[in-house]
């Protein structure tokens, strides 16, 4: 196949996903990737494929397939290292969009010993950019558990290829948050409760509840939600202090003769 031919295919796969045609670009995708088996080991081919493999990682996200993305990001990895062995350190345009989306995929698989070890694999220059510092800096603020940040990032990515991970992993935060609340409180109003796990509307989080968190109760004669105690949990008159503090004084003594 021609230098040319290759360059047509891809602009053709190019052209399904720029408009949206998942099905078309799905198919494209699929040829191409047939024509990519006769493709020679040269710079210039070799480029072509890791391009139509980006695409098909895009695909996959506006598809919601982790599978295919999981697929894809695998087979670009090894062009990717081809493509950094020539001489003139050849790279694509896509590269650090692809490579930020992988790590999103993996702060949603909660995969941080992968995740870590591709940020090892990054030069300080890729680092930097917008779409490799957004989950670099949402890893750390998960880390420090500084939520608020978290979901207020959502609102902020990058490129809107990032929204679907990032939809994933605020629904993790908004669980921990909950876990969180429900033993801290009692009681706590609707509208703080909103507020807290930066729902848009008091419908949204109804329907969190619905569907996650069952065992809430929305009081609206009081406007507020009530959480159900723990079943089964100890309570701090259960914990027989005297008798720790005279076993702790005890053994101190004991040591103290020992020493």
């Amino acid at each position: 196949m021609s230098l040319e031919s290759a360059q047509a295919s891809l602009n053709n796969l190019n052209a399904k996903v720029e408009s949206g045609d998942v099905e078309g670009g799905k198919e494209a995708l699929s040829e191409m990737k047939i024509l990519m088996l006769d493709f020679p080991g040269t710079e210039e081919f070799i480029k072509i494929s890791a391009s139509a493999l980006e695409l098909g990682v895009l695909l996959s996200v506006a598809e919601e397939d982790l599978d295919a993305f999981a697929r894809n990001v695998a087979q670009l990895k090894s062009y990717y290292a081809s493509l950094s062995s020539f001489s003139s350190g050849s790279t694509t345009p896509k590269k650090c969009h692809i490579l930020g989306l992988n790590l999103m995929y993996l702060l949603v698989d909660n995969n941080l010993s992968e995740f870590h070890s591709e940020l090892e694999l990054l030069s300080s220059s890729e680092a930097s950019t917008p779409f490799l510092s957004f989950p670099i800096n949402l890893e750390r603020q998960l880390m420090v558990g500084s939520y608020d940040e978290v979901l207020d990032a959502g609102t902020h990515v990058p490129d809107p290829s990032y929204s679907f991970f990032m939809d994933n992993l605020l629904q993790t935060v908004r669980d921990s948050i909950a876990d969180c609340v429900e033993v801290s409180y009692k009681t706590m109003k609707i509208n703080d409760a909103v507020g807290m796990m930066k729902f848009d509307s008091r419908e949204d989080l109804y329907e969190y509840i619905k569907e996650c968190r069952d065992d809430w109760i929305t009081d609206d004669a009081k406007d507020e939600l009530c959480f159900q105690p723990p079943s089964g949990g100890a309570k701090a008159s259960d914990i027989p202090s005297k008798k720790l503090i005279a076993q702790t004084l005890s053994y101190a003594t004991e040591l103290e003769r020992i020493v």
